[in-house]
């Protein structure tokens, strides 16, 4: 079902591309100002929904602006249409389409498309991680202080939920640099691909991290909460490294 997934995600991301620097509808959702959807978030979700009705009618469906479609099934969809709205409200070319595939409550398929790069991070369960056709694996850095490092932060980041702005100033101090891409996805991506060390964030949705977190673990990294505990798509705090600086990230992040 691997090229299903990468056909679609390509799909809606010709969509998101055209409409890139054009004029659209931004609306703010749940009254918070940082929370933005525009009409082509929808536009990519429906493509992408429209798709897995017509070939896989029985399954079950969990998207980001169109909520959950329960059918009677072992197969879960989860998709996250446009993964960087506010980057992409603002003209700012870092965003991505991420679909994850479940079944019965593992993440089995995954696809998370770059989409102004033109790269397709793609991962099924088993069978390694790719960037398009090309294997990919994480970075061999042992050393914490030598580490590239990403994160991002909640919509309500005001409120200093889960003590981000602590954990995020201790790591600005350990680490050789942090940044802040603005797309979760593209965070675990960049993980299993090796350009970050380590990437940790608090309050993501479902379809932050299906997609991603499967890439990143069979490129050969680990994802756990900040306790070092597994995870499932729905845990509150994510942490995923090259499995060197785990442990270390794991110490830092439980100083506060």
């Amino acid at each position: 079902m691997i090229q299903d997934i990468i056909y679609i995600a390509k799909e809606a991301g010709e969509i998101i591309r055209n409409a890139h620097g054009t004029q659209f509808n931004v609306e703010i959702k749940s009254g918070n100002i940082k929370n933005l959807v525009t009409e082509i978030d929808k536009k990519s979700e429906q493509r992408i929904i429209d798709f897995i009705q017509k070939k896989f009618p029985a399954h079950n469906i969990l998207a980001e602006e169109g909520g959950k479609r329960k059918k009677h099934s072992d197969y879960l969809w989860v998709i996250d249409p446009l993964d960087g709205t506010t980057n992409f409200a603002h003209g700012l070319p870092i965003f991505s389409v991420s679909i994850g595939l479940q079944y019965k409550d593992e993440t089995v398929a995954s696809v998370v498309y770059d989409v102004m790069r033109d790269v397709v991070y793609s991962a099924e369960k088993g069978s390694g991680a790719f960037e398009n056709d090309k294997r990919i694996s994480v970075s061999s850095n042992r050393n914490i202080r030598e580490s590239l490092l990403v994160t991002g932060f909640p919509y309500n980041v005001s409120e200093n939920p889960e003590r981000v702005f602590e954990r995020f100033i201790e790591m600005l101090k350990i680490a050789r640099a942090v940044r802040r891409l603005g797309s979760a996805a593209i965070d675990f991506c960049y993980v299993a691909k090796g350009f970050f060390d380590g990437f940790w964030e608090v309050y993501l949705n479902p379809w932050d991290i299906c997609a991603g977190k499967l890439i990143v673990e069979e490129a050969g990294g680990v994802v756990t909460d900040f306790n070092n505990q597994p995870i499932s798509i729905y845990n509150k705090t994510i942490l995923a490294t090259n499995r060197l600086i785990h442990q270390d990230m794991i110490s830092i992040l439980n100083k506060f």
